[in-house]
């Protein structure tokens, strides 16, 4: 049996997220790694799709780095937006920190969905979230991936992924992106 893990050094631990009641109304603000440990603490959330003009999604691998589902395969970006910002701003700040896209490079930016969910990892920790779903369409797809973040790039059919999402199984999706797929309210 090993020995649990401490992760009280871990930057999560410097860090709040909003909890949030099912209908995604803030409550208060609570400590990052503690929303994601034990049994979790339900909070906002948020995945973001970037897509090209051919209608393909840009997947986003992550950094082996992460604490929870590193090396999994992602949207584009997720995260959680800081007390006060905005869903939209939120994303905006993640596109840059993490793959250099800059808002001028899209126009289109737009929540077409939220749902809740929980999954653990491992022995790692637990997601319980009011995700909120996010699409944009790249009018320049010039990227910088920050490697801290993103372990890979690559772009998929999104209809064929919507469809058939059992063909990217391989691909070790994460929970979430996998549910906004299948709901894919547009």
């Amino acid at each position: 049996m090993s020995a649990p893990r401490d992760d009280s050094a871990h930057e999560n631990a410097e860090q709040e997220v909003i909890a949030v009641d099912a209908d995604d109304e803030e409550l208060e603000a609570v400590n990052r790694l503690e929303a994601h440990t034990g049994d979790g603490i339900r909070h906002r959330a948020f995945t973001a799709l970037v897509f090209d003009h051919d209608g393909n999604v840009l997947l986003a691998q992550r950094s082996p780095r992460k604490r929870l589902w590193g090396t999994y395969w992602d949207g584009t970006v997720a995260s959680h937006p800081a007390v006060g910002q905005s869903q939209e701003e939120a994303t905006r700040q993640r596109l840059e920190e993490e793959l250099g896209i800059a808002p001028d490079q899209y126009d289109d930016l737009r929540l077409t969905d939220r749902f809740e969910y929980k999954r653990y990892f491992e022995n790692a920790g637990v997601e319980h979230e009011v995700c909120a779903v996010l699409k944009l369409t790249l009018n320049d797809a010039t990227l910088d991936p920050n490697e801290e973040e993103v372990a890979g790039l690559m772009w998929v059919p999104y209809e064929r992924l919507h469809r058939n999402p059992e063909w990217y199984r391989q691909l070790r999706l994460c929970p979430w992106f996998e549910i906004a797929v299948r709901r894919d309210v547009r």
